[in-house]
């Protein structure tokens, strides 16, 4: 199907990240855009006011009679009343990942894939690519805070726009993609329901490699543990965190930052790459996690021949992801961050970064688990994670797109926790708990809907 002779698209899950993304990108180009998710969002209201009908029954009836394409989300499930209408009456469907790739073949890609990391990083590297001028599509896996949207796009008649993808490994979506430049920030244990084994999944990150394009290049951080496709034809390049070096690494294909201290809050570097250093450049977001993503970013962008003067500057500007390392309240007696983190390794990062920015403070974490199968897999990982806190407090699982699973619920981390300070609570007791505990440092932590907490949150402790 020649996506460019559509005049019609309704989407199945419309409010998810990646497909509101998608769903952006086809209203750009003139297409009448529809879909349905399951409840109303602050994402589904600016969908709407963008000029998207959406609707939030199981109704056929509602799905327009025009239609020409429908895009789902494998989180759609199959007995839906929806899916099951389109599959009776033949309408023609794509999964989201089948239509992004489609898109992307068309164009120089670069896609940034990882258990963690891939937001922040693909969000910068569109950053980069707009602050520099540079034509260029983004769909990203979050809300960028500069320019509050996740689609981003700025073409010119003459030159070919830059793509910048996320390469989402569930679902082995990321197959779909051809890139020109990929970047791999980490691959974790995660989606064993549908990988089975962490040795699956990291096969499946290798076959990932083996879909870069002649001639193209593999950015890879130092230590994760995939082995790039062995009939390749393409340049492979390591990037790292190594304060001890502050001259030009030894390793001709490696990118590294040196002497990174921070100042005000942020961090200043050097970065280092097989022809030069670039002295003193600075971060505008806090964090090591960070940095090592902005290596990554920087990586490519340098790759894709952008120059020292275009990629410092957007480096300095950068805000970040809203729901990533998401500041609410910095005031005398207590700080608030919200965090997108749902993976132990992530949750590390995320606790590690707050330590280092507050040290001897005492931090509350609100975790709130995402999925059955992921807090069955990785409870051990998920209690050694949180035990980095002084205090944690338990929400129940969110399901997301999966059924309960017997003998599987938050207690399973609270049972692993080697602190003393940990609970679990009711979302509704949440607000008046707090209160009472005037937390010093207070982290909301999940990918659920633990993020229609924040508001109430924020409101109570301003005033």
């Amino acid at each position: 199907m020649r996506l460019d002779k559509l005049s019609s698209v309704y989407f199945l899950g419309i409010g998810g990240i990646g497909m509101s993304a998608l769903a952006r990108y086809f209203l750009h180009m003139g297409l009448d855009v529809s879909g349905y998710d399951k409840t109303p969002t602050d994402l589904t209201d600016q969908l709407e006011s963008e000029g998207m009908k959406i609707h939030f029954d199981e109704n056929p009836d509602l799905i327009p009679k025009n239609t020409e394409l429908v895009i789902y989300t494998p989180a759609i499930p199959r007995d839906h009343k929806e899916f099951s209408f389109i599959l009776k009456n033949k309408i023609r469907m794509m999964k989201r990942s089948e239509v992004l790739g489609k898109i992307a073949s068309k164009y120089f890609t670069i896609a940034v894939a990882g258990t963690h990391g891939k937001t922040t990083t693909s969000a910068l590297i569109a950053h980069i690519l707009k602050s520099a001028g540079v034509p260029h599509i983004a769909f990203l896996g979050g809300i960028s805070k500069n320019y509050n949207t996740n689609f981003l796009i700025e073409t010119s008649g003459t030159t070919p726009p830059v793509c910048v993808v996320e390469a989402d490994e569930f679902d082995r979506s990321f197959l779909r993609l051809s890139p020109d430049i990929a970047i791999i920030t980490s691959a974790d244990p995660d989606h064993l329901d549908i990988y089975n084994t962490h040795k699956e999944m990291l096969a499946a990150f290798g076959e990932f490699t083996g879909k870069i394009r002649k001639g193209g290049s593999l950015i890879m951080r130092s230590g994760v543990k995939v082995k790039p496709s062995g009939s390749r034809d393409y340049n492979v390049f390591s990037y790292s965190l190594d304060p001890k070096k502050a001259s030009i690494p030894t390793m001709s294909k490696e990118f590294t930052a040196s002497g990174a201290i921070i100042r005000s809050g942020l961090y200043h570097f050097d970065f280092c790459n097989a022809n030069d250093v670039w002295k003193n450049l600075v971060l505008g977001l806090p964090g090591l996690f960070n940095l090592e993503n902005a290596v990554a970013a920087v990586s490519s962008a340098f790759l894709a021949g952008l120059n020292r003067a275009q990629i410092s500057a957007a480096l300095k500007s950068y805000q970040g992801v809203v729901r990533r390392f998401d500041l609410q309240i910095k005031k005398r007696g207590m700080v608030f961050i919200d965090d997108y983190a749902h993976h132990p390794e992530e949750l590390k990062a995320c606790i590690l970064a707050v330590k280092e920015m507050y040290p001897g403070k005492k931090i509350t974490g609100i975790f709130q688990p995402h999925l059955y199968s992921r807090t069955r897999d990785l409870a051990a990982e998920f209690a050694e994670s949180l035990d980095l806190l002084d205090e944690v407090i338990l929400l129940d699982i969110y399901p997301a797109r999966e059924k309960p699973v017997e003998g599987v619920s938050s207690e399973l981390i609270l049972q692993k926790l080697k602190t003393k300070q940990g609970k679990i609570l009711k979302k509704t007791r949440l607000l008046g708990y707090l209160k009472t505990k005037k937390p010093e440092i207070l982290l909301t932590l999940g990918a659920g809907d633990i993020d229609r907490m924040v508001k109430p949150i924020k409101r109570a402790f301003e005033k």
